[in-house]
């Protein structure tokens, strides 16, 4: 396994486009979208799966001597890539459920749901209660020289300046690390000819310790530490984060209740969708002002990310059959004598209205 980890790293670019390039010719595949054809999907989630594991090892591989994250940052390790399977597993689950048990199929859908609801609550935890990034596939590391409270955050400073110290491609990190050198051969010597504790050996000691840092680990935010240093902003940010974690399985339970064709389901994952979206975008309004929320820039990415993905209400019944799917049909029936532009326009429509079908595909869960 190990020299497999060693391969990949190696071969990390040409990893990358080979993935990408086998995930898009399985939208080729024959019977793509057909009910009762699971061959397709399987293979498209085993390459799904293969590109995952992959990426994660890409990701992964240690590439600095000193490590920096939050207490239990280990654990968490674990959760994107658990959350990148999930994903990639749950059409085939779909497919094979609505091939063998029909409607019956949202029975597992709802478990599948569930499933991803409770590891990214899990992860939300685990981090400290941030900002869950592209639904928990991303890590969170905070990395964002604009936060302020990153910035001022005790210890920060610090490591920074030993992170530099240390950095080969500049004059004072060859310099600190040539004395660091210096300094580590000489207690050597002084050790067969002086006592441990004599002064000279003592500071070369300080010196590396000071030169060498250990790992460092930020202790990770429990809720209370949360609700205490932030107050009501730091409750209404735990609200939005866990209707926006929870909302998807909300939906389909809400779908098994009343079905894919009533209205309720659509407006009721559409108004949990802008409340926690109202939450999280207009945090600064609610309670003591000096008790800020910073989001970082990939946390502000993310919530204009998370906007794009109402989009997909337009691809959920009953809109899409009583008003997307007739725009569709309307305007490939205009550019239909155009001789390219009307056949790309058929495909594009064709393939729209095939993933339309699937659950999975329009979830944006």
């Amino acid at each position: 396994m190990e020299a497999y980890k060693q391969w990949v790293w190696r071969n990390r670019e040409y990893v990358h486009s080979l993935g990408s390039l086998a995930n898009g010719l399985t939208w080729l595949l024959p019977e793509k979208f057909s009910a009762s054809e699971i061959g397709p999907e399987a293979v498209t989630a085993f390459l799904g799966i293969f590109t995952t594991i992959n990426e994660h090892i890409i990701e992964t591989v240690p590439t600095t001597r000193a490590h920096v994250g939050p207490s239990g940052a280990d654990t968490s390790l674990s959760y994107p890539l658990l959350i990148s399977i999930l994903k990639d597993l749950e059409t085939v689950v779909e497919v094979a459920a609505e091939h063998f048990y029909g409607d019956r199929k949202w029975n597992f859908i709802i478990a599948t749901e569930a499933i991803k609801a409770l590891v990214r609550l899990a992860l939300f935890r685990n981090t400290g209660y941030k900002m869950l990034l592209h639904g928990g596939e991303t890590p969170n590391d905070d990395k964002d020289p604009n936060q302020p409270e990153l910035q001022n955050r005790p210890g920060t400073l610090d490591r920074n300046r030993n992170q530099n110290l240390y950095n080969p491609w500049n004059m004072e990190g060859r310099a600190m690390s040539a004395l660091s050198s210096f300094g580590h051969n000489a207690r050597r010597r002084t050790t067969t000819t002086t006592s441990p504790t004599s002064g000279w050996s003592r500071r070369i000691q300080q010196q590396q310790a000071v030169i060498e840092p250990a790992v460092i680990n930020e202790k990770r935010t429990t809720l209370s530490e949360l609700l205490s240093e932030k107050g009501v902003k730091g409750a209404l940010f735990v609200m939005g984060e866990v209707l926006f974690i929870t909302r998807p399985l909300i939906y389909v339970l809400f779908i098994r209740r009343y079905g894919v064709r009533s209205w309720i389901p659509w407006a009721i994952s559409l108004s949990v969708d802008a409340l926690g979206m109202g939450i999280l975008s207009n945090l600064k309004l609610w309670g003591d002002k000096s008790k800020q929320i910073h989001f970082s820039q990939p946390e502000r990415d993310e919530l204009r990310r998370r906007k794009l993905l109402w989009a997909l209400y337009l691809m959920r019944d009953p809109f899409f059959t009583k008003f997307t799917r007739e725009k569709l049909e309307s305007s490939q029936k205009k550019v239909e004598p155009v001789p390219l532009i009307g056949f790309l326009t058929e495909k594009i429509v064709e393939l729209l209205v095939g993933a339309q079908s699937r659950y999975t595909y329009i979830s944006g869960s």
